[in-house]
């Protein structure tokens, strides 16, 4: 009698169970559509924004930066919603034209990058490069990651890195950099001379021997840097980060 009590109570607990998980399936549904109407109506308050003050986010480059913030804090993004924000305000084919010259000016330059270029330098070149005409809108680095968003359509041939502390690092050469790679950009980048050496990045990166050289070797066999022999210990010198390249490029 005892056993047929406690084979019924398991069924019990068994159907309530099943009745919990069901009830909680159908509120997990009920908190997702509120979701997701919550964010439809955030997108549409951000197009009637948009539209409100088109003529701002045109022209002033600081109103526009402040745009995108408020697009990612809601994960909004400004290219693929519905026919594109930038579309809507006039904005698309600025984005385009900006694109094509961030290609321009990057395979121009490789030659002497080896195929790496701050975003700080890209906005230079390409400052002058579109001139200092009234017709031109000014551009900020936001407005160049923006822009480079359209040129994942080449693969990996051009590639934005986020190196830390504000800084990126656009590469425009085929090939995807391995987070070794990024590391020794990233160590590279935080220096004043703009180079790196086995014992540095031992140092400071915390790997042994073997792996240093291995990495090393593989990054100047793809180009992305020179070698110096000249001292006790060989330095390792990305052109992109040569200094007084800036200072060059604004006197030019």
């Amino acid at each position: 009698m005892r056993r047929r009590v406690g084979l019924g109570a398991i069924h019990q607990q068994k159907l309530a169970a099943e009745k919990y998980k069901d009830k909680g399936a159908d509120l997990q549904e009920s908190q997702l559509e509120q979701m997701t109407k919550q964010m439809d109506v955030f997108r549409n308050k951000l197009e009637e924004f948009a539209m409100k003050h088109k003529d701002d986010i045109r022209k002033n480059s600081q109103f526009r930066k402040q745009f995108q913030e408020m697009c990612a804090a809601i994960g909004v993004d400004p290219l693929a919603t519905g026919k594109g924000f930038w579309s809507v305000l006039g904005m698309g084919d600025f984005y385009y034209e900006l694109s094509v010259q961030v290609v321009e000016v990057c395979l121009a330059a490789n030659h002497k990058t080896g195929g790496l270029m701050e975003l700080d330098e890209l906005r230079r070149r390409l400052i002058a490069a579109r001139g200092q005409s009234a017709v031109h809108q000014e551009i900020t680095k936001e407005d160049i990651l923006m822009a480079a968003k359209k040129l994942s359509i080449f693969g990996n041939g051009f590639v934005i890195h986020k190196l830390g502390k504000g800084k990126y690092m656009v590469q425009s050469i085929p090939g995807e950099l391995s987070m070794e790679e990024t590391n020794i950009l990233s160590a590279a980048s935080n220096t004043e001379l703009g180079c790196v050496t086995q014992k540095q990045l031992i140092r400071d990166l915390g790997w042994n021997d073997y792996r240093t050289k291995q990495a090393l070797d593989k990054v100047l066999g793809e180009g992305l840097c020179w070698i110096d022999k000249q001292s006790d210990e060989p330095s390792y010198w990305f052109p992109s980060l040569f200094p007084g390249r800036n200072a060059a490029i604004a006197a030019t």
